[in-house]
């Protein structure tokens, strides 16, 4: 997968922007607050239909206009497409593939699939259980774009669930119980299936994620990966059921996939409260190293790589090991130094306040 061709008009920092890209390795350099990073947000838009930052639409169109637009040229298997989606402060986001408009934002992921690495992806172990979740359901909506319906389905059925749990202020009507039942039974079907997919995909991301942490370690660390549920062993339905009068006296679904852990221990002690830095972001790396060969082998293409000023978190070694695990894939690399040795850009991108020169 390539992406060939990148135009931006009024995003972040960005009045008007096009550059042609590499199927190499491009360095994107410049000093910190120039905009090196909403380069590399851009491409990761299209990708996931939304910030990596987890930014809103406001504040990714530039402060004077009410809209930006990011249009891609993508080429996969031989076959070019156009992307271009239209940011629309305060209304709805405008989405086209080869100049035809698609109505949903399903249609529209999966032409560009996207590794990131970045300063922040320290969370995926040090954060709670909502980061790692959201790992495993994007690498879910990467391997099969039909996994977002999936997903925006259960967020759907889960905010009406809860919203119907809010209004009903604590009491247990014959009026409640029947809308929750019929609540409850969307959300078995729907959030079992995520839940299962879930499961199923740890089992193939675990083994590769470890011999990652191997390598980085030299051979020094061990990482077991484990999927949690607290209504595994019951099930969902039943679960659902003893779980409805602490709902309803919280006004919220208290069991369910929104509340399932992905355990990470490293040599048999959580990851979260007992690795170190260095040991914690050199998982995160293996995670997302992991993540982009399930990916590539479950759709016969390698996701465009992009790193985010990730070398300046790393210690040489660690840098070194993380180099010689990359694939041979086209990669966006932003730095605000030199790049780490081994590290040979095809192309360079100067960037200074929104301006871009290629070198």
């Amino acid at each position: 997968m390539l992406v060939r061709r990148l135009w931006l008009k009024d995003f972040r920092n960005y009045t008007s922007v096009e550059l042609d890209l590499s199927g190499g390795i491009t360095a994107v350099v410049g000093a910190n607050g120039q905009g090196k990073t909403n380069l590399v947000e851009a491409i990761a838009w299209l990708a996931q239909g939304s910030s990596f930052r987890g930014a809103a639409v406001d504040s990714m169109v530039r402060s004077t206009v009410d809209r930006s637009v990011i249009r891609a040229e993508v080429e996969d298997g031989g076959r070019s497409t156009l992307l271009e989606a239209e940011l629309v402060v305060g209304g709805r986001n405008r989405l086209q593939v080869n100049h035809n408009r698609v109505p949903r934002q399903g249609d529209f992921i999966g032409h560009v699939r996207a590794t990131i690495f970045g300063p922040d992806d320290l969370v995926l172990v040090k954060g709670g259980p909502a980061e790692r979740r959201r790992f495993l359901d994007d690498l879910l909506v990467d391997i099969a774009p039909s996994n977002h319906g999936l997903r925006s389905d259960f967020d759907r059925i889960l905010r009406q669930r809860n919203s119907l749990l809010r209004q009903a202020g604590g009491r247990d009507t014959p009026e409640i119980s029947t809308s929750l039942d019929v609540w409850d039974s969307k959300l078995c079907e729907v959030g079992g299936d995520l839940a299962a997919r879930r499961v199923e995909l740890l089992k193939e991301l675990a083994p590769v994620a470890g011999g990652l942490v191997k390598s980085l370690s030299s051979d020094k660390s061990e990482l077991e990966m484990a999927y949690e549920c607290a209504w595994g062993e019951a099930g969902l339905e039943e679960s659902l059921a003893r779980a409805r009068p602490d709902d309803l006296r919280r006004g919220t679904s208290t069991v369910g996939p929104h509340r399932d852990e992905v355990s990470l221990s490293v040599d048999r002690l959580p990851a979260r409260s007992h690795a170190s830095q260095g040991e914690q972001r050199s998982l995160a790396v293996a995670l997302r190293l992991a993540g982009h060969r399930v990916v590539t082998s479950s759709t016969g293409s390698d996701p465009v790589i992009l790193l985010d000023d990730v070398f300046s978190e790393l210690d040489p070694d660690r840098a070194a090991a993380l180099i010689s695990l990359l694939p041979q894939t086209q990669t966006v690399v932003t730095t605000a130094g030199d790049l780490p040795e081994g590290v040979v850009a095809d192309r360079r991108i100067r960037i200074e306040a929104g301006v871009v020169t290629t070198t």
